[in-house]
């Protein structure tokens, strides 16, 4: 199983053209950015980004501008004139052929070639280059949620409940960029389901025994760009899931209830995803990593099959907007009424991190759920350690009561290794005749908890206690080899002092047992916060999610602890990271797609956004990951809050014209946009500027002076009287005109404006958080509020 990581790199202009190119639309009728990019898989780990494509590149052209459906000869000819281009570069037409392992010709106006660097920058002075993008690799970010955020009730849904009202997202579509899918999975059956809606044109690749019913109705996958730099075995070229990621996204999303889901005896319940009646479609884009040149390919294929949502469990580092595949092929894909729903990333906590940045893509932070596992760790002088997190899932619990001898691993080491090496349980690190038949005491270290459990249970061993170091790992339930407890460096100093002063040291590891925690959301460690330094003016990510321990449906090609040689296998495994947050909004979109099906993907990212809560279970505000309050760098508008975003009142609406105009608001020109859309577009001479953008937020992240700034309000709700609260975030002064709203029809629009200042004296150069909350008594129409002053010169 992949973790997942989010890295962007600043370049200088002298390297760019390692990067991507961009061309004017060759049938319909230009800059070179600097930051290269590369999209993660996102579980909650950090891996250095690897540079291993040599020379291939993808060569976007714009976007296509058919007035039509095109025809397999318009498609030809788009793909002929993408060879005489890179072959008027190469001076041979059947060397162009050669080289494009992919030609873009129903949306995406481009193609994927493997170029020497010569070659690349000789394309990148043609006249209708737009830019040149290397193309990079990307990894991947990684069922009592759905009762967390409210809609089941003790194992119940309620009548309130937005599954009823959205017939449990009934005949949405909701497409993923991932690892494939386990077609095989109980979450993923379709029995009950009407016929396939008649929009779909997508398949099932049969590769592998793939095959598609009424609820899996798209698996397909692209290889192409990852093999432009690597081999992968011809037994591979299918869209089934051999990593688990993509199966336990899929099923967040959509998968339908499954009764008796659990991990290795633990955790049973009912396992289903947000959109448990909506149809699901496979994309396989990562191998497990993800090139740019195939998630590009992925997006072409989602989009042109009749997707509703797209989820994307892929981050990116913060990468400019023309060059981001990320971006691109969501705006396409929001073009055309789809929303994307991304992940931020698995870099946290340092700020600045969060991927997925563009505004038209709904972003993702992680957190956690009610729920926690819990174990105790015994000892024979009666001294107890409750364990909470760091416990294990397996089916070799030991005997209530029983008691084991317990060892030190440094005293347990093999003759031949150190004792450093003993002390982490690294592999083959420990002597079997010292190790059968006790509890191991190990450190935690890099190395994955459960390889040491794996260690010590290959040398006979019966459980182990893994203590932190001084500084502190983030702690999950892994499915370990043997009963396995992770305890805080105290605790750890307190049971070796037991060990080395007690004759015959023995202990006991509970069976870990579910618990209620005491507060909930807690922003995840790992989750990539912002603030957005490529637009400032959009804050990101928009939204939190759960995405710890999450239960899910799982690949049956791998074992759930992923080591080497693991040969269990199960149905439903636990992951964490955003790529669990993300599909949970997108089967929430699903839903709201179902009751609204006209709402734009902009009206759903806002009814979201604006419904969301910063208030935890405890009604105390969402902690982060050290239990110090969180902020919007952190969430965003809030924890997401379904059976709100379904009936929001308000909307902050955007169209392709507003998005495109946010552009030229950022300097791109009116020539470079043209290609973008794929058609005539003139930057306006007034443009009102990035503050005045229609965002569900307010940032305002250089504040010098005073400043006024405005929204849009549309009624998406009864007529009816809003009026304004103001929580000003501290040493702002905030104003908004007119303090009220009223509204006599659906879709009627209202504009306000907000006017912001520092007060006198304020000095701080560090953000301040504050919101405004338009209401009429029922509903609450919230955006968050954040200003930065400007920083003053030295």
């Amino acid at each position: 199983m992949c973790p997942l990581c989010s890295v962007s790199v600043d370049l200088p202009r002298a390297l760019m053209l390692r990067f991507i190119v961009q061309l004017r639309p060759v049938l319909h009728g230009g800059g070179l950015h600097s930051v290269a990019k590369s999209t993660a898989i996102l579980l909650p780990f950090s891996l250095i980004l690897q540079d291993f494509i040599k020379s291939s590149y993808v060569v976007y052209l714009g976007r296509q501008s058919y007035a039509s459906e095109p025809s397999a000869t318009d498609l030809d000819r788009v793909t002929d004139a993408h060879h005489e281009l890179l072959g008027s570069c190469m001076k041979s037409k059947e060397k162009a052929k050669q080289a494009i392992f992919y030609s873009y010709t129903r949306y995406i106006n481009g193609f994927a070639a493997v170029l020497e660097d010569e070659e690349a920058a000789e394309i990148s002075k043609h006249p209708e280059v737009i830019s040149v993008s290397r193309n990079q690799i990307s990894q991947l970010h990684t069922t009592n949620s759905w009762g967390f955020l409210g809609l089941e009730r003790n194992g119940e849904i309620p009548a309130d409940s937005m599954w009823l009202k959205a017939r449990f997202g009934e005949d949405v579509i909701i497409g993923t960029l991932d690892t494939g899918v386990w077609p095989e999975s109980e979450s993923f059956n379709d029995e009950g389901m009407g016929p396939v809606p008649s929009k779909w044109k997508g398949y099932c690749d049969p590769n592998d025994g793939i095959k598609c019913n009424r609820k899996l109705i798209g698996a397909r996958y692209f290889s192409k760009g990852y093999e432009a730099a690597e081999t992968l075995d011809s037994l591979y070229h299918t869209a089934r899931d051999y990593d688990g990621h993509g199966t336990h996204t899929l099923s967040t999303a959509g998968g339908r209830f499954v009764s008796g889901a659990n991990l290795l005896g633990s955790a049973y319940g009912t396992a289903k995803g947000g959109s448990p009646n909506s149809r699901v479609a496979s994309y396989k884009v990562c191998w497990p990593r993800c090139s740019d040149a195939d998630v590009l390919a992925g997006y072409e294929a989602a989009i042109h099959d009749g997707v509703d949502i797209l989820s994307v469990s892929l981050g990116s580092g913060q990468v400019e907007y023309i060059t981001d595949g990320i971006a691109i092929g969501a705006f396409l894909a929001m073009e055309r009424g789809i929303l994307v729903v991304a992940a931020a990333g698995n870099d946290g906590p340092d700020p600045g991190m969060a991927g997925n940045i563009a505004p038209w893509i709904l972003t993702v932070a992680c957190s956690t759920i009610s729920r926690d596992f819990t174990s105790n760790v015994i000892l024979g002088n009666n001294k107890q350690y409750k364990v909470r997190s760091g416990v294990s899932f397996n089916t070799n619990t030991q005997p209530a009561g029983k008691f084991y001898p317990l060892i030190n691993s440094v005293d347990a080491k093999a003759g031949n290794v150190s004792s450093n090496q003993a002390k982490y349980c690294s592999i083959g690190s420990l002597d079997p005749l010292k190790v059968k038949g006790k509890i191991v005491y190990c450190t935690r270290n890099e190395d994955p908890d459960v390889e040491k459990s794996l260690v010590v249970a290959q040398a006979g061993g019966v459980g182990v206690i893994l203590a932190n170091q001084l500084i502190i790992r983030q702690i999950r339930p892994r499915a370990h080899f043997v009963p396995t407890s992770v305890v805080s460096a105290d605790d750890g100093l307190s049971i070796l002092t037991y060990v080395y002063s007690t004759k015959s040291p023995v202990a006991y590891i509970s069976g870990a047992t579910e618990v209620g925690t005491v507060a909930a959301p807690v922003m995840a460690a790992f989750s990539s916060p912002g603030p957005n330094f490529i637009t400032p003016e959009i804050l990101k990510p928009d939204i939190t999610a759960p995405g710890v321990n999450i239960l899910a449906a799982f690949t049956g090609a791998s074992g759930p602890a992923d080591v080497r040689g693991e040969r269990r296998r199960v149905h439903f495994n636990f992951l964490s990271g955003t790529s669990m947050a993300c599909p949970h909004v997108s089967g929430i979109a699903g839903l709201l797609k179902t009751i609204h099906p006209d709402w734009s993907p902009a009206a759903i990212k806002s009814a979201i956004m604006t419904t969301a809560t910063t208030i935890s279970n405890v009604r105390q505000p969402i902690a982060n990951a050290s239990l110090l309050e969180a902020n919007p760098l952190n969430y965003g508008a809030g924890h997401v809050w379904p059976s709100r975003a379904m009936d929001p009142g308000l909307v902050y609406d955007l169209t392709t014209k507003d998005y495109v105009h946010f552009l030229c608001s950022i300097g791109y020109n009116s020539f470079q946009l043209s290609l973008f859309i794929g058609k005539p577009y003139i930057c306006p001479s007034h443009n009102n500027g990035l503050l005045d953008f229609n965002y569900p937020s307010i940032t305002v992240p250089n504040l010098s002076s005073k400043t006024t700034l405005s929204r849009t309000l549309k009624n998406v709700g009864t007529p009816s009287l809003y009026t304004v609260n103001i929580r000003a975030p501290g040493g702002i002064s905030v104003t908004v005109e007119p303090r009220s709203l009223k509204f006599d029809k659906i879709n009627e629009e209202k504009m306000f404006k907000v006017t912001l200042e520092a007060k006198k004296g304020f000095k701080s150069n560090d953000y301040v958080f504050g919101e405004i909350t338009w209401s009429d008594g029922k509903h609450h129409v919230r955006s968050p509020v954040v200003v930065k002053k400007m920083a003053l010169a030295a």
